[in-house]
C-alpha cells in the first residue's frame, strides 16, 4: 500500500501556517491537512478542513485527531508556528517509521532567532522519559494504527490539558518513540528564555490545575506498567547508632568565593536545642573561596573545612566525602555554597520533623531570590504537588523534589551518591522512597539566590540535552527497580 499521511496543525489565523500548508500541499504524500482551531473566528485556508478544538492537549481534541487519522501516518504539529521542511523530511519519516515500526517519530530540528539559523538537537526517549516536558519539538509523526490503539488507554478519561501527554505514554507502551538524528525541519524559537528561567515552570502555583492532571496521567500510566508504589512505607530508627552531633550541615563547594560566607554565616546563626556543626567540602576551589573558609573554620570549631583527597569529585562526591565523614551528625541537611536559611530555626525546624513521622528524608521549601535578596518569580517553591500517598509516584514525572534536603545520615551511608554534578540529589531522593516515606515542609525555611553565577543559570542546548538524559537515566533506573520489586513481591504472594 501507498505510504500516506494525514496531517494536523496548530492554527490560531497566523499566515505563516499557509506556508507550512502550502508545502504539505506539495507532498504526495499528503492526503488530506487538517487545521486544529480554538479560535471561532477563524476559518479553514484553501485545500484543508478546520476542526474545533478547545485546546492542542485535550482528550477531546486527541479524540478528532484518532477520529480523522486515516491508516497510514499521522503529522501532528503541537504549535501554530512556521514550519520549513528539509529536503525530502516527510519522505525520511514515512522510510524510518516503517524501517523501525515505531510508534512515533521524532527528530532534531533548526530554530530561527533574529534570523539566525541555530542547531537545536533533541535527545534519545527512554523508559525513564516519562516527564511531561520531555522536548520533542513541536512536529510528532505517528503510526495511524498505533495511535488508534495508544487511544484505548485513555478513551475514558477527559483531560483539558494531559490529553496529548497521557497519548504519548499510551504509545510508548506499545512500541518504541523513535528519535531521526537529522535536522528535518525549522520553525521560529519558541521559548526564548534562558534555562535558569524555565526550570521553575512546573512548580509555578499558576500550573497547578495543568500538574494535577498530569500527575493523574503519570499515576495511571506506571501503574499499567507496574513500577506504581502503593503508599506503604518502612519507618526508620531514628535512634540507631552514635554520633557526634544531632545534625551537620553539609556544604559542597568550588569557587564561590562572593556566597560562601554568607550560606556558612547562615548556618552559624543556627539556634537549636541539640549541639550541630557544618561539613564544608571545598573541592579544591582557586578563586580564594579556601582561604575564606580557612579563616572562618579557625574562628568556630563548629565549622570543618573539608578538602577532599581525590581530584575527581563531582557534587555527589563531595556529599559522600561529608556523610562518611566520622564528625557527620545523626541527620545531614543541605545548604548549597549559593543559598542561605531562611533565619535562625530552619535546621531546629527540619530536624524536629523528622520525628513527626520517622522519615528517611525530608524537604523544606524555598524562597526565590536574586542575589540581593530580592524575591523573583515565582517566589515561594514549596512543591505542594506532593502528597504523602502518591509523592514517590509523582517523583518520576517531575524534575527536582525540592530543598532543603535532609537525610537520615544511616540511610544516606547506605545509599551511595552518584558522583556527578546535577542529579544526584534527584537520584537519591527517589531511591529512598522506594522504601522510605519522605516528609515536607511546605513553608520557606530557604532561600534560594539565583544569579549569573548558579550552575544552571544559562546552559547552552548541548549541557541542557546532556543534563535531561541524566535525569531520564536516573528515572529508567529507578522505574526498572520498582517493576523489579512489584515483581517480586507478586511471586512471594503467589507462593
Amino acid at each position: 500500500m501507498k505510504p500516506s499521511i494525514t496531517a494536523f496543525l496548530a492554527y490560531r489565523g497566523r499566515s505563516a501556517t499557509q506556508e507550512s500548508v502550502r508545502q504539505l500541499q506539495a507532498s504526495p504524500l499528503v492526503r488530506k491537512i487538517f487545521l486544529l482551531a480554538g479560535d471561532r473566528g477563524v476559518e479553514a485556508l484553501p485545500g484543508t478542513a478546520l476542526i474545533r478544538v478547545d485546546s492542542m492537549r485535550s482528550t477531546r481534541t486527541m479524540r478528532a485527531i484518532v477520529t480523522k487519522a486515516g491508516t497510514g501516518h499521522v503529522l501532528l504539529v503541537t504549535q501554530d508556528t512556521p514550519v520549513i521542511f528539509g529536503q525530502f523530511a516527510l519522505e525520511r519519516f514515512v522510510s524510518v517509521a516503517e524501517a523501525t515500526g515505531a510508534a512515533m517519530m521524532y527528530s532534531d530540528r533548526y530554530e530561527l532567532r533574529l534570523s539566525v539559523r541555530t542547531p537545536h538537537p533533541v535527545i534519545e526517549y527512554q523508559s525513564g522519559s516519562i516527564r511531561d516536558d520531555f522536548d520533542f519539538g513541536p512536529v510528532m509523526f505517528y503510526s495511524a494504527p498505533m495511535l488508534r490503539a495508544a487511544w484505548t488507554d485513555i478513551a475514558r478519561t477527559s483531560y483539558a490539558y494531559a490529553g496529548l501527554y497521557a497519548l504519548r505514554l499510551a504509545a510508548a507502551r506499545r512500541a518504541q518513540l523513535f528519535r531521526i538524528g537529522e535536522f528535518l525541519y525549522t520553525v521560529a524559537e519558541l521559548d526564548a528564555r534562558t534555562s535558569g528561567e524555565k526550570l521553575f515552570d512546573y512548580v509555578d502555583p499558576r500550573n497547578r490545575d495543568v500538574q494535577i492532571e498530569m500527575e493523574a496521567a503519570a499515576t495511571a500510566y506506571l501503574k499499567k506498567i507496574g513500577a506504581y508504589l502503593k503508599p506503604k512505607f518502612t519507618p526508620v530508627d531514628l535512634a540507631a547508632g552514635k554520633f557526634p552531633v544531632e545534625a551537620t550541615v553539609i556544604i559542597p563547594v568550588r569557587n564561590r568565593v562572593r556566597t560562601i560566607g554568607d550560606a556558612v554565616a547562615s548556618v552559624q546563626r543556627q539556634r537549636t536545642s541539640f549541639p550541630f556543626n557544618c561539613i564544608v567540602v571545598d573541592n579544591h576551589s582557586t578563586d580564594g573561596t579556601t582561604d575564606t573558609l580557612r579563616g572562618i573554620a579557625q574562628k568556630d570549631p563548629r565549622v570543618l573545612h573539608l578538602i577532599p583527597g581525590r581530584d575527581d569529585l563531582g557534587i555527589g562526591g563531595c556529599w559522600n566525602e561529608a556523610a562518611h565523614h566520622p564528625q557527620c551528625g545523626r541527620f545531614s541537611v543541605q545548604l548549597d555554597s549559593d543559598d542561605l536559611y531562611r533565619d535562625e530555626t530552619t535546621l531546629q525546624r527540619i530536624v524536629d520533623h523528622f520525628y513527626t513521622g520517622r522519615y528517611a528524608m525530608v524537604i523544606g521549601s524555598y524562597h526565590m531570590t536574586n542575589f540581593d535578596l530580592q524575591e523573583i518569580p515565582p517566589g515561594v517553591i514549596d512543591h505542594r504537588e506532593w502528597t504523602p500517598e502518591n509523592g514517590r509516584n509523582n517523583a518520576l514525572r517531575i524534575n527536582g523534589l525540592g530543598a532543603p534536603r535532609a537525610f537520615v545520615t544511616a540511610v544516606l551511608r547506605a545509599l551511595p551518591i552518584p558522583n556527578v554534578s546535577y542529579g544526584e540529589d534527584y537520584a537519591l531522593g527517589l531511591a529512598i522512597s522506594r522504601e522510605h516515606q519522605i516528609g515536607r515542609i511546605y513553608e520557606p525555611v530557604y532561600i534560594c539566590r539565583r544569579w549569573e553565577g548558579n550552575s544552571d543559570a544559562n546552559l547552552d542546548i548541548v549541557r541542557q540535552n546532556a543534563y535531561n538524559h541524566y535525569k531520564d537515566k536516573i528515572r529508567t533506573i529507578e522505574i526498572s527497580a520498582r517493576q523489579r520489586l512489584n515483581a517480586a513481591a507478586r511471586t512471594r504472594r503467589r507462593r
